[in-house]
Parts: C-alpha cells; sequence; structure tokens
C-alpha cells in the first residue's frame, strides 16, 4: 500500500500538521490502494509562499538554463515511466498493458519533450519599429487536475510553466494521486529548484478554491467539469486573476454517407471505449446516416463484443474499471435514464459485466436511435456509453453537432477527404479530428463554448504561461 501523507513544498518532503488522512481506493478492487493527507488554507499559505519567493530567481533565468532543467526532467522521467504507468492502473483503473504504459504514461513525457522543443526555438522578444515586444512569465501558478489521464493532464501545465519561467502550486485529484507524488520525485531528481513546484493534495474546499481565490496567485489553470470551472472562474474574479480552462465535452462524430462504415464506426468505437470513455474529447456522440442506421448499430455491437472488460492488471484487459464509486453511480444511472427516454439499447446496459463480482467495472454501452434531446445526448456521461444519432442530410448532422453546450472536440469520417475537411470548418468546437486521425502534441488542445477558455499543448499551451510586455521607445535611434 503506498503512503504519501506528505506534501512537497520548497524542495522538501514535509509531515502537514492537522492534515486528515483519505484512503486512496483501487477501482478493480474497492480496496485502499493507499493513503494521503488531505490539506487546509495554512498548507496552501505555505506552498504559495515558496512559489511567490521562487519566483524572483526563477523568471528571470534563461531560457538556455531552462531548457537544462527539462532535458534533466526527461532524461528522469524516461527512467521512471514503468513506475509512472503502474501508479497510474492503481489509482484509476488503466489497463496497464493496453493503455497505462502504451499511452497513459508516454504522454507524459511527450509534453516534456515537446515543450522543450518550443523552449528552444521560442522568440521571447520583438523588434515593433520603436518598441519591444517582451513575453515574460505570468507569476505563480494555481494548477488543478483531473483523474482521468492525470500524468497528461499534470504533464501539459506543468511543462510550458517550467519554460515559462513561472513557480507552480499543483493540487491533483485526490481520486488519483499518485502520480503526482511520482512527478514531483522526477522533478525534485532533475534539479528543478526550491518552491518552483510545489504539491499540496487536498479536496476542492479544503485546497482548490481557497488557492484559486488565493491573492499571491496570478493564473489559475484547470482541467475538469464544466460545473468546477464556473465555479473556479467566480472564485478568481475578485483578484482578476488569469484563468485557463480545459472543461468537459460531448464530442459529435459525423460519419458521412461516403465513409467506409465498418472501419469508421469499428475505429470510432474503440475510441469512444478507450480509457473506459472516461476522456472529455471521446467522440460520445454518432451520427450516422438514416439509412444505414441498422448497419451502424451491428458494426458497433460487433466491435463492442472484442472488446475485453476485466482487471487492469490483466495482460489481455482492453477495458478496466471506472476510476471511482462516484462515477460508477453516476455512469449507472445515465444508463438508466437513457432506457427510460426510450432510447434503443443495442448492447451493453446496466450493471457489471457478466462474471465480475466487484469492482467499478460497466458494460461497455451503445444506445441508438437517440435524439439530441435526450439526456445521454445533451449530458457528459464520462463512461463508456455511446449515443448512436440518426440524420437525413448533411447539413442536419452539421446542426445536430452544433447543438450542444460544449465545444472541445469533433469527428467527420468521409471517403472525400476534402468534403471532410470542408465540414470540419463548419463545426463549433476546439478540434477537428478527420478520418480517425490521432491528437497531436503540437496541436493545441481546448475549446468553445463551455468546454473552456484558453488552449494546452504546443505553442499555444506555452503561450497561456506568458505575459506581453510592450517596452516604448526601446529601439529609438
Amino acid at each position: 500500500m503506498r503512503n504519501y501523507q506528505n506534501f512537497y513544498i520548497n524542495g522538501e518532503w514535509i509531515a502537514p500538521s492537522g492534515a486528515p488522512l483519505l484512503d486512496v481506493i483501487d477501482p478493480n478492487t474497492e480496496e485502499v490502494a493507499g493513503v494521503i493527507s488531505l490539506g487546509n488554507h495554512s498548507h496552501v499559505d505555505q506552498a504559495v509562499a515558496a512559489a511567490k519567493h521562487a519566483f524572483a530567481e526563477w523568471s528571470f533565468t534563461t531560457p538556455a538554463q531552462r531548457v537544462a532543467v527539462l532535458e534533466r526532467v526527461c532524461e528522469v522521467y524516461g527512467a521512471r515511466m514503468q513506475d509512472i504507468a503502474e501508479a497510474i492502473n492503481e489509482e484509476m483503473g488503466a489497463p496497464l498493458t493496453s493503455l497505462a504504459i502504451e499511452a497513459q504514461a508516454p504522454m507524459g513525457l511527450g509534453h516534456f519533450i515537446t515543450t522543450t522543443e518550443i523552449l528552444k526555438n521560442y522568440a521571447f522578444e520583438e523588434k515593433k519599429g520603436t518598441t519591444t515586444i517582451l513575453r515574460e512569465p505570468a507569476g505563480v501558478v494555481a494548477m488543478i487536475t483531473p483523474w482521468n489521464w492525470p500524468m497528461n493532464q499534470m504533464a501539459c501545465k506543468v511543462a510550458p510553466a517550467l519554460a515559462a519561467g513561472c513557480t507552480m502550486v499543483l493540487k491533483p485529484s485526490e481520486v488519483a494521486p499518485f502520480s503526482a507524488y511520482l512527478l514531483a520525485e522526477i522533478l525534485h531528481e532533475a534539479g528543478v529548484p526550491p518552491g518552483v513546484f510545489n504539491l499540496v493534495n487536498g479536496d476542492g474546499p479544503g485546497v482548490g478554491s481557497y488557492l484559486t481565490a488565493h491573492p499571491d496567485i496570478d493564473l489559475v489553470s484547470f482541467t475538469g467539469s464544466s460545473r468546477a470551472g464556473k465555479m473556479i472562474v467566480k472564485a478568481a474574479a475578485d483578484t482578476l486573476k488569469n484563468v485557463s480552462l480545459e472543461l468537459g465535452g460531448k464530442s459529435a462524430n459525423i460519419i458521412l454517407d461516403d465513409a467506409d462504415m465498418q472501419e469508421a464506426i469499428t475505429s470510432s468505437v474503440a475510441t469512444m471505449m478507450m480509457n473506459t470513455g472516461q476522456s472529455c474529447n471521446a467522440p460520445s456522440r454518432m451520427l450516422v446516416p438514416k439509412s444505414s442506421l441498422a448497419k451502424a448499430e451491428d458494426i458497433a455491437r460487433m466491435a463492442c463484443e472484442g472488446i475485453v472488460v476485466g482487471d487492469s492488471r490483466a495482460a489481455n484487459t482492453t477495458m478496466g474499471p471506472l476510476a471511482s464509486k462516484m462515477q460508477f453511480e453516476k455512469v449507472q444511472g445515465l444508463i438508466g435514464t437513457g432506457i427510460d427516454e426510450g432510447a434503443k439499447l443495442v448492447c451493453g446496459g446496466p450493471g457489471l459485466p457478466d462474471g465480475i463480482g466487484k469492482g467499478y467495472f460497466t458494460r461497455a454501452t451503445v444506445f441508438s436511435d437517440v435524439n439530441n434531446q435526450m439526456t445521454i445526448a445533451r449530458e457528459e456521461i464520462f463512461g463508456p456509453v455511446l449515443c448512436i444519432i440518426p440524420y437525413e442530410t448533411e447539413e442536419e448532422a452539421i446542426a445536430i453537432a452544433n447543438d450542444t453546450p460544449y465545444g472541445l472536440s469533433g469527428y467527420v469520417f468521409s471517403g472525400d477527404h476534402d468534403r471532410a475537411s470542408r465540414v470540419a470548418r463548419r463545426l463549433r468546437t476546439g478540434a477537428v479530428h478527420l478520418n480517425g486521425a490521432p491528437v497531436d502534441l503540437e496541436a493545441p488542445f481546448g475549446g468553445y463554448k463551455q468546454s473552456g477558455m484558453g488552449r494546452e499543448w504546443g505553442v499555444h499551451g506555452f503561450e497561456e504561461f506568458l505575459e506581453v510586455k510592450a517596452v516604448l521607445g526601446d529601439n529609438a535611434a
């Protein structure tokens, strides 16, 4: 069992006084996998003070100095890859072989490598006539990260913040806190100076809300639900600090009538069910031509039959449990709502999968003949639940896709690349994947509408951690 009761503040592991303990539950077994401490306002104050003190020096390091630190982080991270994958597997149930080792752990390293290369070539100064435009570190950053892709979400904030010259306080999800401890160990071993990175565990009321409202925090970077994002904006408003939000999604996946239905639907089901459907950009609304609805149902059913649900440590498992009891109950409730509202259950449904008696496991579920006003088409389920929505025309498909309060990602499949590209340009989302294109760590990640504000990943994510200053007359003759 992992004992992670200490916090990492000012370059040291400290035993927090007055901090109650919280059991971290293995979602495979519903048994205790580790224990953490829940911080309070005094621990936040300590961490913010350390970050504020460190900013005075770290913000004036040269890009070359920060590159050297980041390269060392990449080296140490690579050596700990297996440890990271095992931690992610334990804390939130990502299948060890097919997901934690293959994707979850490497994504963190990918962000550090990508950010290091950006820093090597980034122009922090620009001449415009007699003015010099400077890009400077934004300050002390509060980072609040979720449990679904824990290392990915931490790395895509920590890496660019370090590169920009910011200092930070991280509050990871208390549901999946193990990988955050490993990240702190990696940064410490890599020589990140004391106070530049600080880690305080806690829940929303005890740490998150106070951290986002703290007067010495200059920028809040949050990933999580749209509901929590709205609360963070309100908490940050009194001090008018900058806020960057990566929030929920209900992404439409338009299968056009000239697409290869077998390939498009099979690959889309695999993408939807990956990570047990716990991805904010999951293609959870599949739009298919009404004339092909029966065929789409058959292909989706067959694709789900190939999914192996079970213990996330087993080598052949392709879909593990949901991350927590709370998430399990939410997903089960929404599956029931889908049935009650008249959606056609193609496969899956409520209850544990056959042969499984404990753990937060859910059946890979497909609903068909869904209309876009049903609850399961409006709400982010965040579980392995796919909604198939029929449409008559391309125009109707685009209208349905855009009829959502979210706007994180979209997907288009077509046998004609130009047609797919044309449809993509009409979708109100922060990203669109054409014909199964994978994520790109150099591309901006973020959403329209209630899917967030600002961008992560690549140059756009790096610039979220910079302020712009104009020095007028700096280039006067």
